[in-house]
């Protein structure tokens, strides 16, 4: 019987999806299901956990009922389905009165194999009616970490789905989660009543996939260089709100990269289009909010990259868990500040109290999880309650932590210290706790259990909080201390943790990451790398040559700055160079014609990295009072009621034209300074600036002290050298 059974489910599979094989625990689970038994699924992204519900839902008598939290993620489902020729669909807010009625039509008369529900749908009167009269075989609960306010996604209304089933008759129940802690899988048997369930659980590790955090500074260019770097290749970028998710997509776009962005402000066409777009490969990268992912079975995405930090290690693992889906390389990069965190802490302020506690445990687990310099990966399964013991990580550096490991020092006195302050506080805390005592900090707490009086009260006064932080989670990742799952945020000695302090040993732990230190340090380095002496020279020569030719100082062509920008970035076309500062278009189309010819040149001679891959350009922002400004000259008003208007200073006005015109743009004030200064003393202006050699607005004044000029004129008529001659 299990043979014919084993045959069946394999003949469905290869028939219906095309695999000739299941995964890891895929057949045991559909098994599991088909004998009517409640059954619990913790099973990773990208590991296969649709299929443990289609599979038997398509084989069995009647119709199975999938809970679902997306509207998206139920659609990306059905049409999949669909396209097998499975009569799959769903029940939700999208759909008209008609099609709502044809739905349960084809349910009733037992017709549809799958119908998506979604939690708010499932909660009608009239749903729970007609539910009541069809032929169920088993309902589905997907994304069950829902149901747990200890989770990462909590929705209320999933804690209403086990009074519901319980009205629709005696059915078995699948749940399955990609995210549950031990804390939080107990609360879904829980609150399901499904205790007496069968538990598969396979593991988190997901071998192909490298974690990287990276300090959150300069990151537009460490952005743009990392997708570059990943040409035509498949990449998820999530952001936390829906405003740096245009930003981003329009910055990437701009520099040249295929990206569109999604969120659930956009119309739901746009929405709709963008994703096909990049499951149909027409869109290399997705800028997103977590709204995007789940559900997506893109098999081939080799990048996620979190622009801002993640609420959450459980939304953090998951979203991570969409690349690399076919077992190929997935890089998964994260950008942390410490601000971040801080943002963070300040949305959760108006939850109801227990709801910012857990949300501030997590964002906790969060920062730990960043800032440790232990193994990401053992990091990871050691918070899903899984023990990683290989080496893989270590031996093939795939997290930066074991690529570039921090420094050592021995841990024995500092967990021993742990574990004792741990007992002698009779296991009832948490970290911070155990880290006041180990201090010697007389917190509130500390003092009310008199836990100041104890002989391990200030062990460890000489470290920092950080560090002793540090401590207590590198005993908790090395299994001496452990997670009371009935208690949240206690900490409880383990039998490990008792035997080491009868036979402590030499253990080494590390250094964790200072993120305020290495954002200080990446900031103090310089913007780029020290300019091409050699090429710097040959630029140089090259400005004098052009300067002679055209009878202009060598300054109007390009000034020494931008001479050195070139000399470091190689640009080799009008659009690079007119990127570079104090340029601008119109200077690339008046002078820059030779200059590209000698860089590029020189690029093809050294082989070298060109402006392409070097200079991020911004997302056009034409500033207001720029266009204001170039419209009025245009209509030749007076300086002075430019001024008035926009309730700027005289000098505000000069230094927002000087910028202007310092672009490259060219600007025809002669209405304004035929007005104000005479021919004869606008002639010996401009003669001053046609053989000076520079156009520093000091040197200039102290030139021209003795005959009187006022700083005024002099700007005005720098204004027009640059206008006549530079742009």
């Amino acid at each position: 019987m299990v043979v014919n059974q084993e045959e069946l489910l394999r003949e469905q599979l290869k028939e219906t999806f095309g695999f000739s094989n299941f995964r890891g625990n895929q057949a045991e689970i559909i098994k599991n299901i088909m004998s009517g038994r409640n059954t619990f699924v913790l099973m990773p992204t990208g590991a296969g956990k649709s299929l443990c519900y289609q599979l038997p839902a398509i084989i069995q008598e009647g119709t199975a009922i999938v809970i679902s939290p997306l509207i998206a993620l139920m659609k990306n489902q059905v049409d999949q389905l669909n396209a097998f020729g499975i009569n799959a669909q769903f029940l939700n807010s999208t759909l008209n009165k008609t099609e709502i009625k044809r739905v349960k039509k084809e349910t009733l008369a037992g017709e549809i194999k799958l119908l998506y529900v979604a939690p708010e749908s499932l909660t009608k009167e009239e749903n729970v009616a007609f539910l009541s009269q069809a032929k169920i075989s088993f309902v589905a609960i997907d994304e069950a970490h829902c149901i747990s306010e200890w989770g990462h996604d909590f929705r209320p209304e999933y804690r209403r789905i086990k009074s519901i089933v319980e009205q629709l008759g005696s059915i078995p129940v699948i749940a399955l989660t990609a995210t549950a802690t031990p804390k939080v899988q107990l609360d879904i048997q829980k609150n399901l009543q499904m205790e007496d369930a069968d538990v598969f659980k396979s593991s988190f590790n997901r071998q192909n996939l490298y974690y990287e955090i990276r300090p959150k500074v300069d990151v537009k260019k460490q952005l743009i260089r990392f997708v570059k770097e990943h040409k035509n290749k498949s990449g998820v970028i999530y952001c936390l709100s829906r405003k740096k998710v245009e930003e981003i997509a329009e910055l990437l776009k701009v520099n040249d990269i295929n990206a569109a962005p999604y969120h659930a402000g956009l119309d739901a066409s746009v929405r709709m289009k963008n994703q096909d777009d990049f499951l149909n490969e027409d869109v290399d990268v997705i800028v997103a909010t977590i709204a995007f992912g789940m559900g997506i079975d893109k098999p081939d995405v080799r990048f996620v990259i979190h622009y801002d930090t993640p609420k959450s290690l459980e939304g953090y693992y998951q979203e991570t868990g969409r690349a690399g889906r076919d077992g190929l390389e997935g890089k998964c990069i994260m950008f942390y500040s410490l601000d971040d965190i801080i943002k963070l802490e300040k949305f959760n302020k108006d939850k109801p109290v227990t709801e910012r506690e857990n949300a501030k445990l997590l964002l906790e687990e969060m920062s730990s999880y960043a800032e440790s310099s232990v193994c990401r990966r053992r990091q990871l399964l050691h918070y899903f309650g899984e023990e990683y013991t290989d080496s893989d990580c270590t031996d093939k550096g795939l997290c930066d932590n074991c690529s570039h490991p921090k420094e050592l020092f021995e841990g024995q006195e500092f967990i021993k210290h742990a574990i004792d302050i741990a007992l002698k506080t009779e296991e009832r805390f948490g970290i911070k706790h155990i880290v006041d005592v180990a201090r010697g900090i007389e917190s509130q707490y500390v003092k009310s259990y008199d836990h100041n009086t104890l002989d391990v009260f200030g062990v460890g006064s000489s470290e920092t909080e950080v560090f002793w932080r540090s401590v207590v989670r590198q005993t908790l990742i090395n299994e001496f201390l452990e997670k009371d799952i009935e208690n949240i945020g206690v900490l409880k000695v383990t039998a490990k943790g008792h035997d080491f302090l009868n036979t402590p040993y030499s253990i080494e732990l590390s250094k964790d990451h200072d993120y305020m230190v290495e954002e200080l340090e990446s900031k103090e380095e310089p913007a780029g790398k020290a300019h091409d002496a050699e090429l710097f020279e040959l630029l140089k020569n090259l400005r004098k040559k052009v300067a002679k030719q055209k009878n202009l100082p060598p300054y109007v062509i390009f000034q020494d700055p931008s001479l050195e920008e070139m000399a470091t970035t190689y640009p080799t076309s009008n659009e690079d160079l007119a990127q570079i500062n104090g340029v601008g278009m119109g200077k690339v189309m008046k002078f820059g014609k030779p200059f590209i010819d000698l860089i590029s040149t020189y690029v093809s001679d050294n082989d070298l990295t060109t402006a392409s891959d070097v200079v991020i350009k911004s997302a056009v922002n034409k500033s207001k009072i720029k266009i204001f400004l170039i419209q009025q000259i245009d209509r030749k008003v007076d300086l002075e009621e430019i001024a008035e208007i926009k309730n700027m200073s005289f000098d505000k006005v000069l230094d927002e034209i000087e910028h202007i015109c310092f672009s490259g743009t060219k600007l025809n004030l002669d209405y304004y300074i035929d007005s104000f200064i005479d021919e004869d003393r606008q002639d010996d202006l401009l003669d001053y600036f046609l053989t000076a050699d520079t156009d520093d607005l000091e040197v200039a004044m102290d030139e021209l002290e003795d005959d009187g000029y006022s700083e005024d004129e002099v700007r005005l008529m720098r204004i027009k050298f640059i206008s006549e001659y530079a742009n």
